[in-house]
This record gives C-alpha cells, structure tokens and sequence, in this order.
C-alpha cells in the first residue's frame, strides 16, 4: 500500500502575509488544488490523512480527509524545519496507507533521504511542485518505488 506525501497546495503570498505564517491559507488557486487532489487521492483510499499543523497544509487535504470520512491528524515534525523527524516519520509508515502533506523544505529531504540509504530512485533532481504528490511504495518495511504525479490542473 502506498504512502502518498504531498506538497501543500498554492498559498497566499509570504511576502505580503501580515501575520504568523503558520496561519497563512491558502490562495484561491490553492483552493481549487486541493479540491483536484481529493478526487486524485481519495482513489488510493488510504486510512488516515496527517498533515503540517500549518494551516496551508491542513487546508490542502481537509476535502480529501473529508470525502475519505476521516480527520486531518496534525503532526508537529511535518512542520517546516523538521526535516530529519520528518524522515523518520516516513520510515515508521512504510507500507500503510496513509497521506502525509508537508513543506517544500521537507519533501526534498525525504526523498534524498529515501534516495540514499533505501536506494529509491527519485531522479536526480526531483520535483516537488506546489500540490504535487510522491507515491511511495513499500516492500516488507522499505521503500522500493517512487512516482511523481504532478499538481492537479
């Protein structure tokens, strides 16, 4: 069963974002990302949807969490700058079905991680568009495949 780990979706500006970021939401775009990832997702029919506890990240996947019949569980290491808990996180889920929606910092790290000491191949350098996803197949605990599939038109 894969574990699906996707880039949140388009948010409103950084730059012009007067508040904490953490509570930065997703642009109307972004919006209608999310709503073309819970169709794509909800076919793997995974069991659980965990998500950065930043609201873009949980904004990301509440229609795929909600279609599934299931709650977004937040989870602090799928925050920005978590990369190595992160890792770990991905490892100790290896063949469940579950989505896990995280930061542009942490999906690369993830993968190179995966990359070097899994031997996954991910490309030389693999993309992580906004509302991107990366499916992770796993065999009796490790990672042995990882296709890319591109943000929701």
């Amino acid at each position: 069963m894969p574990l699906l780990l996707v880039r949140h979706a388009q948010a409103l500006s950084r730059s012009t974002w007067p508040g904490d970021d953490r509570e930065r939401s997703l642009s109307e775009r972004g919006r209608k990302q999310a709503q073309g990832l819970a169709e794509l997702l909800s076919e793997f029919k995974p069991a659980r949807v965990l998500s950065s506890p930043y609201v873009r990240c949980v904004e990301t996947v509440v229609p795929t969490a909600t279609a599934l019949g299931v709650q977004v569980e937040p989870v602090e290491v799928l925050a920005e700058g978590s990369g190595s808990g992160a890792v770990q996180l991905v490892r100790s889920l290896a063949g469940d079905d579950v989505i896990l929606c995280s930061h542009g910092d942490i999906i690369p790290e993830v993968l190179f991680a995966l990359a070097s000491e899994e031997r996954v191949d991910v490309g030389r350098n693999p993309r992580h568009e906004k509302a991107s996803v990366w499916v992770l197949e796993a065999r009796k605990g490790k990672f042995v495949k990882a296709k890319y599939l591109r943000p929701p038109s």
